[in-house]
């Protein structure tokens, strides 16, 4: 068949559903210039010299052999500090909301929403939260909250500096976005967890389940495989924007001794201050394909198994 009958044949097909895509415009519209257009643009730029002053320059791959081979503060830093949050604060979070969805559903309905809203409600206001809860309780001095508790039951002797110390920033930055991570992948979860047949336990317990343990095992978690997929994109893509949690706790840019810069802060740091936009953009399609391959594993994990043979 020739490229032209081809053509014609797909017209007539788009024509013939002509009313699906009228309904789907909308949001094709919006995804092609907020999603597809920003990326296709950053792809591009990523080759070029670009300060936005003047015409962008083509340099070929110079940004990223710059950045995998001389950039010693993202080598030392950027990118070991990104993994480091990454592995405590993804899995940790995404194992921390299963948990609390999990005992939330065993509560009764009336008493389950409050301790929802609960869990839920820091994720919504983290940066008032952060300046109203962490940082006095952060606070490097004997009034801070945190200090003045340790120094009265005798564990430490002086002030530690939680925020500005390099030895304890990263775990600051942990705590912090760990609390505020009960976004809407927790409430996939107990969505998943509530919508598991009740039959399927009462199965189980005859097939020779005796334990709760091996309930959420065998049939709560392969039940509610969709769920836990959506949770973990989302803890994923909340785990990599919350990079600049370390800034806002030390209130220094960058971060003390590096301690707290991670790939957004140096696309910050070349982007906002510095107006390096293509090594800025290098940056961010670097990130864009590490996250990619965090999500290609996500769907090997909870995806369906006719998926990965499709």
């Amino acid at each position: 068949m020739s490229y032209g009958r081809r053509f014609s044949t797909f017209i007539s097909l788009v024509w013939s559903s002509r009313l699906s895509y009228l309904f789907i415009a909308p949001f094709l519209l919006c995804f092609v210039a907020f999603i597809l257009v920003p990326v296709v643009l950053a792809i591009l730029l990523s080759f070029t010299y670009y300060n936005a002053l003047e015409p962008p320059r083509w340099i070929g791959w110079q940004n990223y052999l710059y950045l995998l081979s001389q950039d010693l503060i993202f080598l030392k830093h950027a990118l070991p500090n990104t993994f480091k949050f990454a592995l405590l604060v993804g899995p940790g979070g995404f194992v921390a909301s299963f948990m609390l969805a999990w005992l939330i559903s065993q509560l009764p309905t009336y008493t389950r929403t409050w301790y929802a809203l609960a869990v839920y409600t820091p994720s919504l206001t983290a940066g008032i939260a952060m300046a109203v809860v962490w940082l006095p309780l952060l606070t490097g001095d004997r009034i801070g909250y945190l200090n003045s508790f340790l120094l009265q039951i005798g564990i430490i002797d002086s002030p530690i500096l939680w925020v500005t110390d390099r030895t304890y920033l990263m775990g600051s930055m942990v705590a912090v976005t760990l609390w505020s991570s009960m976004g809407v992948g927790f409430l996939a979860q107990l969505a998943g967890i509530l919508n598991v047949n009740p039959e399927q336990y009462e199965a189980g317990r005859l097939d020779g389940i005796h334990s709760r343990l091996q309930e959420i095992w065998y049939i709560t978690i392969p039940s509610m495989k969709p769920q836990l997929l959506f949770s973990a994109v989302m803890a994923i893509v909340g785990t990599f924007k919350a990079g600049q949690i370390g800034q806002e706790l030390s209130g220094s840019f960058p971060t003390p001794q590096y301690a707290g810069h991670v790939l957004i802060s140096h696309i910050d740091d070349y982007g906002g201050i510095r107006f390096e936009m293509g090594y800025a953009s290098a940056i961010s399609v670097f990130l864009l394909l590490i996250m990619y391959g965090t999500n290609k594993f996500s769907r090997r994990l909870f995806g369906d198994r006719e998926e990965h043979h499709t």
